[in-house]
């Protein structure tokens, strides 16, 4: 005979089947994400930037991107009296000569790109040094900054071409999206001749 259970509402019901069941071990690891601590983070980023590889790839980027720290989109390198300068560091400068890209500073990084990496490391200005920061930032968002402390650069380019359209992809190869783009050869050049060591 079924048992018979009372419900909370007192309204007698009666247990018609069960079952059971196995819990199944899954033996293979599970990636867990740990939101760093931004003042570890930031840390961690100087710490890379006194890298000699690291600084030469940033450099390179920066000559491939053709920014300089107080130029926005438009601006151009060297030009005296430009309208695209700035001299405010407390924040991002905001669009440039289009009035909408807001690529800005040496490594010509958007707004939205500012305050995600900036945010990661609890930075809100745009100085030179959190300039060089970011684009450390970037590189390890990316997932390539230990490839670039070891000098094996090319793997490294490849996914820093996906974030800096100025970059080709690798050896041979063009820039990702349909804009000039330095060649690698010409990377390459101006990475060893920043101090970078290639693996």
């Amino acid at each position: 005979m079924p048992e018979t259970i009372e419900s909370p509402s007192g309204k007698a019901l009666k247990k018609v089947a069960s079952i059971s069941t196995t819990v199944k071990a899954d033996s293979k690891p599970k990636p867990v994400k740990i939101k760093a601590d931004p003042k570890t983070r930031l840390e961690e980023n100087k710490e890379y930037l006194k890298n000699k590889n690291v600084k030469a790839f940033i450099s390179s980027i920066a000559k491939a991107e053709g920014g300089d720290y107080d130029l926005k989109y438009g601006g151009v390198k060297g030009k005296k009296n430009d309208p695209w300068k700035f001299s405010d560091y407390t924040t991002h400068p905001g669009a440039g000569s289009d009035g909408k890209t807001t690529a800005a500073g040496m490594y010509q990084i958007n707004n939205g790109t500012w305050a995600e990496m900036g945010g990661k490391m609890g930075l809100s200005d745009f100085s030179p040094d959190t300039q060089d920061l970011l684009a450390v930032e970037i590189l390890r968002t990316v997932g390539v900054i230990d490839k670039i402390v070891d000098g094996n650069i090319d793997p490294a380019l490849s996914a820093a071409s996906r974030r800096w359209a100025a970059l080709p992809q690798g050896p041979n190869l063009p820039g990702r999206y349909k804009q000039p783009y330095m060649k690698y050869d010409d990377f390459v050049s101006n990475y060893k001749a920043a101090g970078g060591e290639e693996k």
